[in-house]
């Protein structure tokens, strides 16, 4: 299992319905998306962080583990923004208004993927999967769904068990010796989950399986208390962003 999928399973608000994280957590990307880079999205990072770091109880060394890697990627697509290549200035020149645009586009970002990671810390997939079918999605689309999500975990544990036994018969010493690893990495991680799959299915079918995948999905009220605080949070950073965009430069 993943760290952020435990941390979910863990989270104080794992017996929260998904509907009431979902509104929270999409809604500050959302705002993070819609509202004016300075302050909108610097009020909703702000708001995410307290949120997950308070009520929603996440520790702080996990959040920047999970959140560093899509900061990464905030990074990387920022910039690009700095340059213009083939202009009169010469082949690469900084870009007018370059710094303006990367820095934007950074704290939109990092902001909508702070609201993503709430959703994602506080609510396990196990939770959201099964009740897709009532929103509408073809129950065989969430049957896939979770059979990939099962799957995955075993392939992942596999891995680690394979790297663990090429480490202890030094298949890591040579340049040569780890590419020979990869490679039977590759191969033996092929074969194991074609063998994965055989044994799914023939348990499936062992357990008369008909097409449709029963899940017990642990019973949440929705609590119009938490909704109507998300929804007062939502509305508190749009209002407090059109504010101070009036007086700040």
């Amino acid at each position: 299992m993943l760290p952020i999928d435990a941390a979910a399973h863990s989270s104080r608000w794992r017996r929260r319905h998904p509907v009431e994280k979902a509104l929270l957590g999409f809604g500050l990307t959302l705002c993070a998306v819609c509202l004016p880079p300075w302050p909108g999205a610097v009020l909703v990072a702000a708001a995410t962080l307290a949120v997950l770091l308070g009520p929603a109880g996440v520790a702080g060394r996990q959040l920047w583990r999970a959140f560093r890697v899509p900061l990464g990627f905030c990074v990387t697509g920022a910039v690009p923004l700095l340059f213009e290549v083939g202009g009169a200035r010469g082949f690469v020149a900084l870009a007018p208004g370059g710094p303006v645009h990367a820095g934007e586009l950074l704290l939109r970002t990092a902001a909508a993927s702070l609201g993503v990671l709430l959703f994602a810390f506080t609510t396990p997939v196990s939770d959201v999967l099964p009740r897709l079918v009532r929103a509408g999605v073809p129950a065989p689309v969430v049957d896939v769904a979770l059979v990939m999500y099962r799957i995955i975990f075993l392939l992942l544990d596999s891995l680690s068990k394979i790297r663990q036994a090429q480490a202890a018969r030094l298949g890591h010493t040579t340049r040569a010796a780890t590419w020979r690893s990869l490679a039977g990495l590759g191969a033996t991680a092929f074969v194991r989950a074609f063998d994965r799959a055989q044994r799914l299915q023939s348990g499936l079918a062992g357990r008369g399986y008909d097409g449709t995948l029963r899940v017990l999905v642990p019973t949440a009220a929705v609590s119009r208390r938490f909704l109507a605080a998300a929804v007062g949070l939502l509305c508190g950073l749009v209002a407090l962003t059109l504010v101070l965009e009036r007086f700040l430069p």
